[in-house]
């Protein structure tokens, strides 16, 4: 598993959102895209990480960008955590992992949780990739913490302006 690196194309997908329909990044074209990875709908650190993105959507969105959240729930899962949490961007059903492998974030990490201790587990590693108009990787955040990373994209954001 290689996390794709800034400069690198963002690879072009299509996976039904949390409304049922289909969705192709390629259909962004022309716009900033925030694509952010996360490995459990309703879980604590997952709700804090989406609920940060909607509390900062409108600047996300004065910055010409658009916010899609990638889990590898299925549909229904999807659909209860937009509607508890208000979630006004697209959220992406992953349940084959085909995006979440395209990016590289599927697969075997040994991560340090909040308390320090060490852990080693398959599924999702808490990404962020912000690809520019043109579909190319400007910024990737690997490892996120949910507390300060609503503030890390929206400073990359404003350095792309």
């Amino acid at each position: 598993m290689h996390i794709l690196a800034p400069g690198h194309p963002a690879p072009d997908f299509t996976a039904t959102t949390a409304s049922g329909a289909m969705f192709q990044l390629s259909a962004l074209r022309g716009q900033k895209v925030v694509l952010f990875f996360y490995p459990k709908s309703d879980t604590p650190t997952c709700t804090a990480e989406a609920c940060s993105f909607r509390d900062s959507y409108a600047s996300i969105q004065g910055h010409g960008a658009v916010v899609v959240g990638v889990s590898p729930d299925p549909v229904t899962a999807q659909v209860a955590f937009r509607d508890k949490h208000h979630l006004p961007y697209v959220l992406i059903a992953d349940s084959d992992r085909q995006v979440s492998e395209l990016y590289g974030v599927w697969g075997t990490h040994r991560v340090r949780r909040e308390d320090g201790a060490e852990v080693t587990y398959t599924g999702v590693l808490r990404t962020t990739f912000i690809i520019d108009e043109y579909g190319m990787i400007r910024h990737v955040f690997p490892n996120v913490n949910v507390r300060v990373h609503i503030q890390e994209v929206l400073k990359a954001l404003e350095g792309e302006n």
